[in-house]
């Protein structure tokens, strides 16, 4: 089985535990902490970085196996020796994908790399060249304009997306149709967690639905201190994620809350707390009788090692349709590894359908 060749955009933590997973797998002959073991005939060590892509002085120009520890990123290092990739890490071009509070903040922010703006031209001929197959958005929260200028650099290349950010590419019709008419396949919006607040949230949600507990209000409170929640201070490049993690929550309750009743965000910064992440739920109800009753909640978890797993799997679905010729809204896997996927379903009916979408590349392999 060939390896899948992988570009990344944004060297940050989201990156760092998934190259470090990669080396991890390769290492230990182990399924532990994946969704699926194999897809497609494609493991967790049979991906191959082949490019990076970011506008940090720290990172650029160097090998991404290096660039991966390199600051701001302060993630969890459960895997301190990632072989060199023998990819350079390339500057990128900022546009939107840097919040202007997060210059000037010494190891915390982001330092920008002295050295001139990638182009169109140039990232067409750099995801070529480089000859990846899969291109992996990370970019940070609000970052619209980048987003978009870089999947039209993965149109223009002919590689597949997973769009981990909650830009809305994959989820947005006219988007999705270039995806479609190219025969270019894109897994998206907003990664989701292998267990993580949003999750949690619906899981929960659907439990109450299922028991007949009507949910009158919720909220969702996270605090961490990495990067991405310091990127979020900045509350006007919430608008999507906000929309993103609301219409995950409200899609799996029996009646949808009005706006008041449903909080479900991003909440502070907290500097030592560095990539963990706190998550305090509560739901309110009513049961038999219109008796009130409530739920509290409260997840601490590593944030970015917490989406690598699904960030895995949607790579190898993107490349198993890469193989069969496939394109466009990878439907089964974005609503189940996505949390504003273009089109909503129960992450048990998700679930199912992503089953089935193995299923189906493992007999047509036979």
């Amino acid at each position: 089985m060939k390896s899948i060749k992988v570009a990344v955009i944004g060297v940050g933590n989201c990156a760092s535990s998934l190259v470090q997973g990669v080396a991890y797998y390769r290492q230990n002959n182990s399924s532990q902490g994946l969704i699926h073991d194999v897809i497609g005939g494609y493991g967790a060590g049979d991906v191959d970085f082949v490019l990076g892509i970011d506008v940090d002085q720290r990172k650029v120009g160097k090998d991404i196996a290096e660039a991966i520890f390199a600051a701001p990123n302060c993630t969890a290092v459960f895997q301190p020796e990632v072989p060199a990739t023998g990819a350079k890490v390339i500057m990128g071009k900022i546009l939107d994908g840097v919040a202007d509070h997060m210059t000037g903040m010494g190891d915390k922010g982001f330092i920008l790399a002295d050295a001139p703006e990638a182009t169109k031209e140039s990232i067409v001929a750099a995801i070529k060249d480089s000859g990846a197959e899969v291109l992996v958005n990370f970019l940070p929260v609000g970052s619209e304009t980048a987003t978009e200028f870089y999947m039209e650099c993965a149109l223009e290349a002919g590689v597949a997306v997973v769009n981990c950010m909650p830009v809305f590419i994959a989820s947005r019709p006219e988007w999705e149709a270039k995806f479609r008419e190219k025969r270019i396949p894109i897994v998206g919006d907003d990664i989701k967690a292998q267990v993580g607040a949003t999750i949690v949230h619906r899981v929960l949600s659907s439990l109450f639905a299922a028991r007949g507990v009507t949910v009158e209000r919720t909220y969702q409170l996270n605090t961490g201190g990495n990067t991405d929640f310091m990127n979020m201070l900045d509350r006007q490049r919430l608008g999507s994620k906000k929309e993103s993690k609301t219409e995950a929550v409200q899609a799996m309750l029996a009646q949808r809350l009005e706006d008041e009743n449903i909080h479900v965000g991003p909440s502070d910064y907290v500097p030592w707390q560095k990539d963990n992440k706190l998550c305090f739920l509560r739901l309110e109800g009513a049961q038999w009788g219109n008796v009130p009753m409530n739920l509290e909640l409260r997840l601490s978890v590593e944030d970015s090692p917490n989406s690598a797993a699904c960030v895995m799997d949607a790579i190898r679905c993107c490349k198993v349709a890469l193989d069969r010729g496939e394109g466009g809204a990878l439907v089964g896997p974005s609503a189940y590894f996505c949390k504003h996927p273009p089109q909503q379903f129960s992450d048990d009916t998700a679930a199912h359908m992503v089953e089935e979408y193995i299923a189906a590349t493992a007999i047509a392999a036979e």
